[in-house]
């Protein structure tokens, strides 16, 4: 028996989550880091996708996502197969990098996309990696806490930051402010 279709709804934004195979890690070191964020750049340009946020883990990563013109599985298979091989190659290795199919969520309101984009975002903090989440390269967090950064363009910092009023500054204050707040349980 087959494995169920996915669902894929053009105008939802998905939490997506991928982890190595068996745990283990994905990333080794900062050119891992660096060519999976290379992938996600040349993927955009053929396949265009939005990202809220992102965070990339040793071991796993996540993906605050939405593709409107193409089903998430035909951008995640694409993601996951050039990582894959890059992964393979380097490290002289064959077989599955990636644990199971990845994970996925719709986000359905303006509050779960908040709140998904937090629990991305705490992911550093809470594994013990970093003590402010804004020393943390490999998220998207940066972006959004430094006015002076400015994001892959495949990264639409403006969908979380128009839950808040005023001004971008404002916005990305108020943003911060509720990253320190007591977090809700996610239900998208």
């Amino acid at each position: 028996m087959g494995r169920a279709k996915r669902i894929w709804l053009p105008d939802s934004f998905y939490h997506i989550v991928c982890r190595g195979n068996q745990r283990a890690p994905l990333f080794k070191d900062d050119g891992d880091f660096l060519t999976f964020l290379y992938i996600l750049k040349k993927v955009n340009e053929t396949i265009p996708f939005e990202l809220a946020s992102y965070c990339l883990m040793t071991n796993h990563y996540h993906l605050q996502l939405r593709s409107r013109e193409y089903s998430i599985s035909k951008v995640m298979s694409l993601i996951n197969k050039r990582y894959a091989n890059y992964y393979n190659t380097k490290n002289h290795l064959s077989g599955h990098v990636f644990e199971k199919r990845y994970f996925d969520q719709v986000i359905k309101s303006e509050r779960g996309m908040l709140e998904v984009s937090r629990y991305i975002h705490l992911n550093p903090l809470e594994a013990n990696i970093v003590n402010r989440l804004e020393d943390y390269r490999w998220s998207s967090y940066p972006f959004y806490h430094h006015s002076n950064l400015l994001p892959y363009e495949y990264v639409k910092m403006e969908i979380i930051l128009s839950a808040f009023c005023g001004s971008e500054e404002e916005r990305r204050k108020a943003y911060i402010e509720f990253m320190l707040e007591e977090r809700e349980e996610v239900h998208s």
